[in-house]
């Protein structure tokens, strides 16, 4: 099982092996769902809400999206698909 900084910075996998960007992970690692949000770090900010599974956090992100990019997505949107995000079991992960 992945960290919640190894998920939300995950960029991409080799295999069974999450690709983790590691500087990311280290300069906004401690930033909330909408504080990511709130940077630009879109994907970031949905993968932390994925995580934390409050529907807050998710609501936070979207309108903080839409805000920011001119969009009126809602949170029964296909933000999966969006933002390249879907929760998988890993048990390792590798960090650039």
């Amino acid at each position: 099982m992945l960290s919640r900084g190894d998920f939300v910075f995950t960029i991409g996998y080799d295999g069974p092996v999450a690709v983790v960007d590691g500087r990311a992970r280290q300069k906004f690692g401690s930033l909330s769902a909408a504080g990511l949000a709130e940077k630009g770090l879109f994907r970031a900010a949905y993968s932390a809400a994925v995580w934390s599974k409050d529907p807050g956090d998710m609501k936070a992100v979207v309108e903080t999206y839409n805000r920011l990019s001119g969009s009126s997505l809602t949170v029964d949107s296909q933000l999966d698909r969006l933002f390249g995000v879907f929760p998988v079991d890993v048990g390792r992960s590798v960090s650039l």
